[in-house]
């Protein structure tokens, strides 16, 4: 696959947002739909007051997080049963693989967090995780 080489500073401004599959509302930043990109997503993410995503891993990409708002409990690991809080000013590492699933601690306040992904796509190629009980 041949990439156009970018000679331009490319700025986004994340005004509209979309639902993924795994329930999420994301704003758009950068990938290779918005600016170009060949191997980098950005996105702003907002769990609402008491949300949570669909359980999911990332089918052969990396993700990186930076909370900016709230108090986000990330579930991982076989059957979830695993966990790690994460706040404002912590950044996450999820590897390629990792069931999880990230749910908003507040019942009152949105969690907002930037996702970097090594991936181009918006809609990355993430898998649904059943959980069995």
């Amino acid at each position: 696959m041949s990439h156009k080489k970018q000679t331009k500073l490319v700025r986004v401004r994340p005004e509209e947002n979309f639902t993924t599959k795994r329930n999420l509302n994301y704003f758009p930043g950068l990938s290779e739909s918005t600016a170009g990109t060949q191997n980098l997503s950005m996105m702003l993410v907002r769990i609402p007051p008491g949300g949570k995503a669909e359980p999911h891993y990332h089918d052969g990409f990396e993700a990186g997080i930076y909370i900016l708002e709230g108090k986000v409990d990330n579930l991982f690991g076989e059957g979830l049963k695993e966990s790690v809080v994460t706040e404002k000013g912590d950044f996450l590492f999820i590897p390629p693989g990792v069931p999880h699933q990230p749910i908003n601690l507040s019942d009152t306040e949105p969690a907002l967090a930037i996702v970097s992904r090594n991936i181009a796509s918006e809609q990355e190629p993430v898998v649904l995780y059943e959980v069995k009980n």
